[in-house]
């Protein structure tokens, strides 16, 4: 059944990728490169995105990617025509992806999160097609740090946050993490933890999962160790089910802490996070560099962003018992869904 459902995923993957490109390819000019060594301009480009899956942040990374182009100076429908896939968590369909929007020869690929941005970079590889990505904590682990590539990194703010459940929870002293032991973000993100929470006063549990259906189970392996509170990275297979999780903490009395101000939206108590809009608008700038020629993914840097916001849930703090310090008060944004 689920081979049958991965050929129908990708024969309307086919599909719609045909139909959504069908007005540009009427209009198709050479592209970024070769207008540049032309002295020609590309006057509507191909632009495939692949998100991995559907959740608030990744969903906000592509808004904003949007939007940046539109910053930029470019417009739908004249300057571009964009194709958006969702994978669906699954790395197979993401590979497919990838492999569709290669074969259509697109002008640019940009992936959201790590599994969709290294499956468009091994896609457009052989044809060396410029790949963007965004939603990505660490390019150099996941191999995206060289090449026809480049883009945002939402590098989590570690030591802000473990200052954060500090100040917010003076006593506490087991601090628990879920993760996906394939997922090069989190993976870099757990030995950050590592190495920072004793400085901090904690003791750290850890739980590693390979598939979205394992989260649960995970939870319950954490609450049975005793933890005193969560802190959720921005890892895409766990945020997924991030609802479920908080029925079980929530029940069991212990806080969770976001990443990023959606996670706080659906019922986390508090995250020192990025804002994800930001992030895809900066994203969407470098990729009109890169279409309109004026540099090259080798000659852009990935950029990692710096600015971090504190986020709290009032209702989702006030059901824990907790009570904001006034300093953290003073600078936190309420993010109560």
């Amino acid at each position: 059944m689920k081979n049958t459902m991965k050929k129908i995923a990708s024969a309307i993957l086919a599909l719609s990728m045909t139909m959504a490109l069908a007005a540009c390819g009427a209009k198709e000019t050479p592209s970024a490169p070769a207008a540049a060594q032309s002295g020609e301009s590309a006057k509507c480009f191909k632009i495939g995105i692949s998100q991995f899956g559907e959740h608030a942040s990744l969903d906000n990374c592509r808004v904003g990617f949007l939007q940046g182009l539109t910053e930029a100076g470019l417009v739908e429908g004249t300057d571009y025509e964009v194709l958006i896939q969702n994978a669906s968590f699954d790395g197979g369909i993401a590979t497919q992806i990838g492999q569709t929007f290669s074969a259509e020869n697109v002008d640019l690929m940009v992936g959201i999160a790590t599994p969709s941005a290294t499956a468009c970079y091994a896609a457009a590889e052989d044809k060396n097609i410029p790949v963007i990505f965004t939603a990505i904590t660490d390019p150099v682990e996941a191999k995206l740090d060289s090449g026809n590539v480049t883009g945002t990194s939402d590098k989590l703010p570690v030591e802000a946050q473990l200052d954060l459940i500090r100040s917010l929870q003076p006593q506490a002293k087991t601090l628990g993490i879920i993760y996906t032991t394939s997922e090069p973000n989190s993976v870099s993100a757990i030995a950050e933890y590592e190495a920072k929470v004793a400085e901090y006063g904690f003791d750290l549990e850890t739980v590693g999962i390979t598939a979205q259906a394992e989260v649960t189970q995970a939870v319950d392996t954490l609450l049975a160790r005793g933890i005193d509170c969560m802190s959720n990275l921005t890892d895409n297979t766990v945020v997924g089910v991030l609802a479920s999780t908080l029925e079980k903490t929530d029940a069991a009395g212990v806080p969770v802490y976001g990443s990023e101000v959606e996670q706080v939206k659906i019922g986390c108590v508090a995250a020192a996070g990025i804002d994800y809009i930001q992030l895809g608008i900066q994203t969407g700038q470098m990729a009109a560099k890169v279409l309109r020629g004026e540099a090259s993914c080798e000659e852009i840097p990935y950029e990692t962003i710096s600015e971090y916001g504190i986020y709290v849930n009032s209702d989702a703090l006030n059901v824990m018992g907790i009570q904001l310090p006034a300093d953290i008060a003073a600078k936190a944004i309420e993010a109560n869904g």
